[in-house]
């Protein structure tokens, strides 16, 4: 069976009437040379002394038109064929048993249906669907094509290599289109490719829907187009797609068409230059070419199809004898029509006459070879020896075709072209392909070119090989096209899938901060580690800066400067003070608590050097400790001159003994025991809970800030509370002698500087809680030397301007005051 003509006539037909003979039309030139290459091939082994010796094969030509209703109606026609003139032998065997065909998916599942009551073997030269392996539904059904189990993957494979994620798919409406399509779909998906559309070709491809298919193909982003179809119905879409000048696709051919002269001949369709696809098994007949050209004689049965292809093609020119009862054939030739059309012409002659890559044709060679291979095994069985019932064997001159099948299932041999020919459990050869390239001749003509192979019995890594080199691509380029819904990624960017739309289709996404992708096409960013940040492009993660108060900083070496500038402004008061002890003015103010003011204002100028530079262990405990210590002792200092002053007064009251309670010796326990307060709660302190070092990586993602925990914050607010109390206490003790009468009242002076203490730490509490990173030690530097130059400039400046400036009031009548009179 074969579709010498590619389509038949649809015609509506009424149940009630009789069928009549359907019309067949597009003679198939390349499907006729497949039927004269097959009766070549029983001839040459009718020839043959040791294949079947004694044995003539006969055949049977039908043309079904590539319709399963004379499919269908060929097949019954053999199993039922009148064996006498009056009538039909049903009960006996049927006249043929075994069929070779079809070409297409849909006519072998229909003609296997028709032969399984009778058990007839088919063996297939072009079926291709993976249903036909399903031995339940399809037991007597032989391939010498490979299953499109193998193509599917072989094209998902192959599409997945070019990167091609966003492919478009054409199937003819039948069991080989709709199968073919499906499995490459699932093969593809699991690959991570997407599928941009999914066409069927009607088998009634009117207007309406060809210009459908087109605008699809046409409107779609996606460049490649995988297509599984039988070359007839593919033919009358590219008509189309070359009308409408569609050039920008890369076609990818399944192995029905990818060798179709009928499709690359036409000059129109040079835009289907790069195809590339996976052709079945070739081989070379250069002896076929001169059976093809052959003018046949009349009594030939397949010349019947013969007439109308030397009607259309050609002009037999045949050289006959007048003596008539010579009954030796005259050989002659056939040759290509030249007149009109004769472009075409030529290239229709090619298609029929080219032997040098025989695929098909090698497909119908190895059917009929498996077939006699089968019969010769069948003929040289023995008796005793057999098979069968009884361990009996068939015979040859009474077929039954069930014992022709048992057979087909057993050959195993290699032919003359070297390739082993047999069929597995499912009746399916191996699935090996070439790899196939549309390349231009010279003369504008496509030429295939082999340009890889897919073997799947070599380990996975290995079954796709070519040479990327020798492709021509669509458009006749060298660079591989792209096909993608969305350019790739590049690292930096994660993909954000579009709502409602295939994964495939995406938008690339900037990482966010502390995140990267140093690969394209990734789905999530990477979190960086906790020290490390995300560089500016986001393709890597860089280490952290660490930040701190440091040295080396403007802010730092400011506040630093003016620490040391603290420092050396105490020394010079005390060098003053000690210059000029004996002086009313110093020794008036308790000379030894002033030195040991001024020696606790440095330690607190000090203190403040210990929070620049980069915080250890050490340095958290002694800035914190260091700071609470000198700033009790501070303001011991303060508050016992405060009550010296104050009680100073009282004293001179009749009567009033409270004086001795404030001599230097209480005075000194008085400042030991507030500090010693002080340092007892630091001690407990650094035992308990110290400050430590830590790596802030919180507060701020892009960098670390290296910083002392407070340890224990409720001792941390102790040392802060004493320090407030004795403060609050010098002020209020202050402001009560303010207004005694002395010319010269220190308590004025502490009030000051206790005023301006407490207004710098009241606002240091806000500050502090909300200055980020290093900026909280910056306040707390800028309230430790805000509240020690307050008390050094409010209580010391004005006495030693008067040391300095006006010597003459520094003097004992000066400082006390001069009772007035009258009244």
């Amino acid at each position: 069976m074969f579709p010498i003509h590619s389509q038949g006539i649809h015609e509506k037909q009424p149940y009630g009437e009789k069928p009549g003979q359907k019309q067949c039309t597009d003679f198939n030139f390349r499907a006729f040379r497949w039927m004269e290459a097959m009766v070549f091939f029983i001839e040459e082994i009718n020839r043959n002394q040791t294949l079947l010796p004694n044995i003539t094969l006969g055949y049977s030509l039908y043309d079904i038109c590539s319709l399963e209703s004379q499919a269908i109606k060929a097949t019954l026609s053999m199993m039922t064929k009148t064996t006498n003139k009056t009538g039909r032998d049903c009960a006996g065997l049927p006249s043929v048993p075994v069929v070779i065909g079809n070409s297409g998916s849909s006519l072998t599942i229909a003609v296997s249906r028709a032969l399984q009551p009778f058990r007839v073997p088919l063996v297939s030269y072009f079926a291709t669907c993976a249903c036909l392996s399903n031995k339940h539904k399809f037991p007597n059904v032989f391939r010498t094509i490979p299953s499109d189990v193998y193509q599917a993957r072989a094209l998902a494979h192959l599409v997945h290599h070019f990167g091609w994620n966003w492919v478009g798919t054409i199937g003819s409406d039948d069991d080989y289109g709709y199968n073919g399509i499906q499995m490459f779909i699932d093969e593809v998906t699991t690959l991570g490719a997407c599928i941009a559309y999914r066409l069927l070709i009607p088998k009634e491809l009117d207007e309406e829907s060809k210009l459908e298919i087109v605008k699809t193909i046409n409107e779609s982003t996606a460049k490649a187009i995988v297509v599984f179809s039988i070359e007839a119905e593919i033919y009358h879409l590219i008509k189309d797609v070359a009308l409408h000048n569609i050039t920008d696709k890369q076609w990818i051919a399944s192995e029905a068409w990818v060798t179709s002269t009928l499709i690359s001949s036409n000059k129109n369709f040079s835009f289907l230059e790069g195809t590339i696809g996976f052709a079945v098994q070739g081989a070379k007949m250069p002896e076929l070419k001169d059976f093809l050209l052959a003018c046949n004689t009349p009594e030939k049965p397949y010349e019947t199809f013969g007439g109308e292809f030397l009607k259309m093609q050609f002009e037999c020119v045949c050289n006959k004898t007048d003596n008539m009862t010579n009954k030796t054939e005259i050989p002659c030739r056939r040759y290509p029509k030249t007149q009109e059309g004769g472009g075409i012409k030529q290239d229709m002659f090619r298609m029929y006459s080219d032997v040098s890559q025989l695929r098909v044709t090698y497909n119908v060679q190895k059917a009929v070879y498996a077939i006699a291979h089968a019969l010769h095994n069948l003929q040289s069985c023995k008796n005793g020896k057999g098979p069968f019932t009884n361990k009996t064997c068939g015979n040859i001159y009474n077929l039954q075709p069930w014992q022709v099948a048992h057979y087909l299932k057993e050959i195993n041999f290699t032919n003359r072209f070297g390739d082993q020919v047999n069929f597995d459990v499912n009746g399916d050869p191996l699935g090996s392909y070439d790899i196939v390239n549309w390349q231009t001749n010279s003369d504008a003509s496509i030429q295939y070119v082999t340009i890889g192979r897919f073997d799947p019995s070599l380990p996975k890594h290995e079954q796709l090989t070519f040479n990327e080199d020798e492709i021509i691509w669509s458009g006749g380029k060298r660079e591989v096209p792209k096909s993608v819904c969305t350019e790739s990624c590049p690292a930096g960017y994660r993909k954000a899938t579009r709502v409602g739309q295939p994964v495939c289709c995406y938008d690339c996404v900037f990482c966010a901060d502390g995140t990267i992708t140093n690969m394209t096409d990734q789905a999530e960013c990477i979190q960086c580690p906790v020290d490390f940040w995300s560089s500016e492009n986001r393709t890597s993660c860089v280490v952290k800066d660490t930040e701190y108060l440091s040295y080396s900083e403007a802010f730092g070496i400011a506040l630093a400067t003016i620490s040391i500038l603290g420092v050396f402004l105490t020394m010079a008061v005390a060098a003053i003070f000690l210059k000029h002890k004996d002086t009313p003015i110093v020794r008036a103010n308790n000379s030894e608590l002033s030195f040991l003011l001024l020696f606790s204002l440095g330690c607190c100028f000090l203190c403040a050097l210990t929070f620049i530079g980069h915080p250890t262990g050490w340095t958290c405990c002694l800035r914190h400790t260091s700071f609470g210590i000198s700033f009790a002792l501070c303001l011991s200092c303060v508050l016992s001159k405060t009550a010296v002053v104050l009680m100073a007064f009282r004293a001179t009251l009749p009567g009033n003994n409270i004086a001795k309670w404030f001599g230097p010796v209480q005075q000194r326990l008085s400042v030991f025991a507030c500090a010693s307060a002080q340092i007892i709660v630091c001690l407990v302190w650094l035992a308990v809970s110290p400050p430590v070092e830590v790596k802030n990586t919180w507060l701020y993602k892009d960098r670390i800030i290296v910083e002392c925990d407070m340890g224990s914050v409720t001792l941390f607010c102790f040392v802060l509370g004493y320090i407030g109390c004795l403060a609050c206490c010098c002020f209020l003790l202050a402001f009560m002698a303010r207004k005694l009468p002395d010319n010269f009242n220190e308590a004025k002076l502490i009030t000051f500087s206790m005023l301006i203490f407490c207004a710098v730490w009241i606002t240091f509490i806000p500050a502090y809680m909300s200055s980020p990173g290093k900026y909280t030690v910056a306040v707390e530097i800028f309230a430790i030397l805000s509240s020690t130059f307050g008390v050094l400039l409010c209580i010391f400046v004005p006495k030693c301007y008067i040391i300095i400036f006006l010597p003459k009031r520094n003097s004992k009548k000066y400082l006390i005051p001069q009772t007035k009179s009258g009244k």
